[in-house]
């Protein structure tokens, strides 16, 4: 015959709460802080891996560069021909109004100054583009300002160029200037590219960026979106013209490259990622024990009284769970306002750190995992002891 036992009430575990402040704090603050690490190293982990990877999503882009420059765009250099070439012979771009998307674009990786005179120089990626690129690449979204003019000295700089070069964003508003090839540069606008390399870039009309680096007639690459056109179109154009010395790439295959490139470190990252999360689940769960062990005198009276001890468990992880859940809460609310977005510099540029609906779930989850598990040792340890020890406990 199986015998009932009798449940502590859930109110007994939640009145427990009030009991202590100080352990209430402690464990509400243990959890919050695992939660807050664990956003802060997945959110790092994850922002760098879109990064480096999302591109094309929405629309199709093929690469034409220089051959055996396959690996960075900075080395090739490709005819300015190439671009009107390729728009009379490859059928099927996309169009707009009789405006066919191809690009000629200027990958540069170059020191600039933020006044004249000043000994630091700051390193930064620029691309010399024309307006067309805006449609090339939808994901660029004008957000201050206006495009640069040609022949003005312009500017246009990404959301998250303040981070990549260490400054202050109000010293690169619109209106101020930054200082190359000997003169100052007026910047007259802001864009944001969430995801892409291209939030941390610096733009300027193509014409501009070949005079100030005295590149002759020659651009690194041309950017082409597809419309009924497919890749092995515009493979076929590369492969047929020799005499341009070009190649052709899908865009998401060449950033694809450059992950690969960096997977040594996004692995070295994911290795730190996951001390930090282990300690702060450590931390969390030492919390918690020595929280119980403190009650090993409250266990023995409940054994007394006649709750068994599978009773007595059920209650402990119910309370465990409850503080839990409420620090849970307050370390995702805090992580997601604190760290959502942030910008994290690193050697191609920076990129924001991406809290996603992935990452928040993870950080609940190990939350609450923390709550679950973290009840189960101590609880043991103190339902192990004998009830007359346990009452004479301090």
């Amino acid at each position: 015959m199986i015998r009932r036992f009798r449940q502590l009430p859930f109110e007994y575990a939640f009145r427990n709460l009030g009991r202590s402040p100080l352990r209430l704090g402690a464990l509400l603050l243990g959890s919050a802080l695992v939660v807050v690490l664990i956003l802060a190293s997945a959110g790092f982990v994850r922002g760098m891996q879109l990064t480096l990877t999302q591109h094309s999503a929405l629309h199709e882009n093929v690469i034409l560069l220089g051959a055996g420059s396959e690996e960075a765009l900075e080395r090739s250099q490709i005819a300015t021909s190439v671009e009107t070439i390729a728009a009379a012979s490859i059928s099927g771009l996309k169009e707009t109004g009789g405006v066919r998307y191809v690009s000629p674009e200027i990958h540069m990786a170059l020191p600039i100054r933020e006044q004249a005179g000043d000994e630091r120089e700051l390193q930064t990626v620029m691309r010399g583009v024309q307006k067309i690129a805006l449609l090339v690449h939808p994901e660029v979204e004008i957000v201050e300002g206006r495009f640069p003019h040609s022949g003005e000295d312009e500017l246009m700089l990404g959301a998250l160029v303040a981070t990549r070069l260490g400054l202050p964003a109000e010293r690169i508003a619109v209106g101020r200037t930054l200082h190359f090839d000997h003169r100052d540069w007026t910047i007259v606008g802001r864009f944001q590219a969430p995801n892409t390399v291209m939030d941390a870039e610096i733009w300027l009309t193509s014409t501009d960026l070949q005079i100030a680096t005295k590149r002759e007639a020659s651009v690194s690459s041309v950017v082409v979106t597809l419309d009924t056109a497919r890749f092995a179109d515009v493979d076929f154009f590369a492969k047929s013209r020799l005499d341009l010395e070009i190649t052709a790439m899908r865009e998401s295959d060449y950033y694809s490259s450059i992950a690969a490139f960096y997977r040594p470190i996004r692995i070295m990252i994911m290795t730190t990622a996951l001390l930090i999360t282990l300690g702060a689940v450590l931390g969390g769960l030492n919390t918690m024990y020595a929280s119980f062990v403190a009650r090993v005198r409250e266990v023995g009276m409940m054994q007394s009284l006649g709750y068994r001890r599978v009773a007595i468990m059920v209650s402990l992880v119910e309370e465990s769970v409850f503080v839990s859940a409420i620090g849970t809460l307050i370390g995702a609310s805090v992580g997601y306002l604190l760290l959502d977005g942030a910008a994290v510099r690193f050697s191609m540029g920076a990129f924001a750190i991406t809290l996603d609906a992935s990452v928040m779930l993870i950080g609940i989850l190990s939350g609450l995992g923390v709550g679950l598990v973290g009840a189960i040792p101590p609880a043991v340890r103190c339902l192990r002891m004998p009830i007359t020890d346990a009452l004479k406990s301090f």
